[in-house]
């Protein structure tokens, strides 16, 4: 083996380790702590009945199974949006996908709820969806107009901001008690995540990372440029036509069960690259499932814990820790073109 496999060895073996140690911190630290043992004993038996049993197999572990494949799925997302735009600093929430989508739901579920109307898993995804998607289609419509990457980012924070600032607005003038919850939900958290929530996000979350397996060869060859892709044989209308709809669609299944949470998919791409010393798709992308959901499981631990039992919105805790990342990314990337 090579330094290069090494190094890839090495780096998901950190993961991996740093995944072992946060899943059984987040099933014994809350606001109610119990030793390991004893969760063990409660997950090997099956207790469902105990007061602790129902806290574990009711709460904790469904999001905990949610953090894991949201976090991924935001890391990823964010990856492709930089493969996208070739610029590292893009990402669901800077470019304001994350927000439209969050917009679109908040109306939806208001409209549904003040008349008696439920909103399920399916409608919420449909709507967080269509929210990215309006989004998207804004930052590409900008894009045509603006060739500077920088003012393009800048474009898209507008989106967001305007997108966040109906949303509050929407949030804050309704009367109904159901839609006067959506305030924690626009914060971003991963509370009141069932079973039922975690089989959906398993089924669209698996078939938008299957489909980003077929992407990997054409954004290899897409990385090296646009002559060198066509001359690939990869045809670009569709593969950036998909590139969108992969992206915006593991966007909005986070941003439908969890809210919008920031940063997580412009720092952990970029950690990636720095932990694996490398740009290739092929690395990146499991590199990015599983430091998406370490970083999150991290976050979310101390979301819950440090202040419990007050519980702080998860995207407070990720820009914590996700912002100075980028800042540092802007500054290196600006000291590289300086010199």
């Amino acid at each position: 083996m090579d330094a290069r496999g090494k190094r890839c060895l090495a780096g998901f073996v950190i993961l991996l380790a740093a995944l072992a140690l946060l899943l059984p911190l987040n099933l014994m630290i809350g606001s109610v702590g119990a030793p390991a043992a004893e969760i063990w004993k409660i997950i090997t038996a099956g207790d469902r009945v105990s007061t602790l049993g129902k806290i574990i197999w009711q709460i904790r572990l469904p999001r905990i199974c949610a953090v894991l494949i949201l976090g991924g799925a935001l890391s990823v997302s964010g990856l492709l949006l930089q493969s996208f735009f070739a610029n590292p600093i893009a990402g669901p929430f800077i470019l304001g996908i994350s927000s439209g989508a969050k917009l679109v739901v908040a109306l939806v579920m208001v409209f549904l709820l003040s008349r008696g109307i439920a909103l399920g898993s399916l409608s919420m995804m449909a709507a967080a969806f269509a929210g990215s998607m309006l989004a998207m289609a804004f930052i590409l419509a900008a894009a045509r107009q603006v060739r500077d990457l920088s003012v393009l980012i800048i474009c898209g924070m507008m989106i967001g901001y305007i997108c966040s600032a109906v949303t509050d607005f929407v949030v804050t003038f309704a009367n109904d008690s159901n839609i006067v919850n959506l305030h924690n939900w626009s914060l971003g958290s991963f509370s009141g995540i069932s079973w039922q929530h975690v089989g959906v996000i398993t089924v669209i979350t698996g078939i938008s990372l299957i489909c980003v397996l077929f992407l990997i060869k054409p954004m290899s060859a897409y990385m090296l440029g646009e002559t060198y892709a066509r001359n690939a044989g990869v045809r670009l209308k569709a593969f950036r036509l998909a590139l969108i709809l992969v992206s915006s669609l593991l966007s909005a299944v986070v941003t439908a069960f969890a809210g919008p949470i920031s940063f997580v998919g412009v720092a952990v791409p970029h950690l990636m690259r720095l932990l694996f010393k490398t740009s290739k798709p092929i690395v990146l992308v499991p590199a990015c499932m599983a430091g998406g959901a370490a970083f999150c499981l991290f976050c979310d631990l101390l979301a819950r814990s440090l202040f419990a039992p007050t519980e702080l919105s998860i995207s407070s805790v990720t820009a914590v820790f996700g912002a100075p990342v980028v800042i540092f990314m802007m500054i290196s990337r600006h000291k590289r073109r300086s010199a």
